[in-house]
């Protein structure tokens, strides 16, 4: 007893009783924590949903989901933290003291931030979208707070930090309703640009996804050693681009032969 008493400058129903109260401030503080951790998440899916039926915008879905989660998370922590019995006026004083090197540290978050912020207000593009940046390309899978997804065409996932992407070129396939496809046919020289043109024509008609209203250009782009380049122009819905200038190459193929019109050799 009277090691107790001197180790620790009191009686043992006394110490029982620090105990008793720290470990019971430990435990309430883990029920702060994962109960508030739980909550976080059924609320942050809740007001998702609520969202999602009043027909906001995805991005802007993806970026306040993630930031009110981030918040809600900061204040479990503070919760649980004061629970343990921690003053934070303390807490806050060492923040404080701590603070440039913070500031420093964090200086590339608070940027990535505020290009999370640049991105929703001025609308470069939307979750959807099929964009450039960065050197990359892909379509946006989600905008959150400091981040910005891209999926690639062969599926790989690629982040990237909302203060450089905010900052730097962005190139938006999708934000239009039609986009132009070209071609260019290199012939051999003895090919008849009128017998390639009236072919080519044809083809396109018989294509009903190629837009009318802005008729197709077709045009001699150049003659060299090599042989004539004949340059085709047309108008398509973006959703068919691509399908569309994989489907016209086979049938220029298949067209050409047909009526003896022959490639140049490279």
């Amino acid at each position: 007893m009277n090691f107790i008493e001197n180790l620790f400058g009191m009686k043992p129903h006394q110490l029982n009783g620090v105990l008793f109260e720290l470990l019971t401030n430990v435990v309430m503080a883990i029920v702060i924590a994962v109960a508030g951790f739980w909550l976080t998440g059924v609320l942050t899916r809740f007001i998702v949903r609520m969202l999602r039926k009043s027909d906001t915008d995805a991005g802007l879905i993806s970026f306040l989901s993630s930031f009110l989660s981030l918040a809600l998370k900061i204040m479990v922590g503070i919760s649980a933290v004061t629970q343990l019995g921690i003053q934070m006026t303390s807490f806050l004083t060492l923040i404080g003291a701590a603070g440039i090197a913070v500031g420093m540290a964090f200086s590339g978050t608070l940027s990535n931030f505020a290009g999370g912020i640049m991105i929703l207000v001025l609308k470069p593009f939307k979750l959807g979208d099929e964009i450039k940046a960065l050197g990359e390309q892909g379509k946006v899978s989600e905008i959150q707070i400091f981040n910005t997804y891209l999926t690639t065409a062969d599926n790989k996932v690629v982040i990237f930090p909302n203060g450089p992407l905010a900052n730097g070129n962005i190139t938006n396939f999708t934000r239009e309703k039609l986009r132009r496809v070209e071609w260019t046919f290199i012939l051999t020289h003895d090919s008849s640009f009128d017998e390639v043109k009236n072919t080519i024509e044809k083809l396109l008609s018989e294509d009903v996804r190629i837009q009318t209203k802005t008729p197709p250009v077709i045009g001699l782009d150049q003659i060299n050693e090599q042989g004539i380049h004949v340059k085709v122009r047309v108008w398509v819905k973006t959703a068919e681009y691509a399908q569309v200038y994989f489907d016209v190459n086979a049938a220029a193929m298949k067209t050409f032969s047909q009526h003896n019109i022959h490639f140049a050799k490279s």
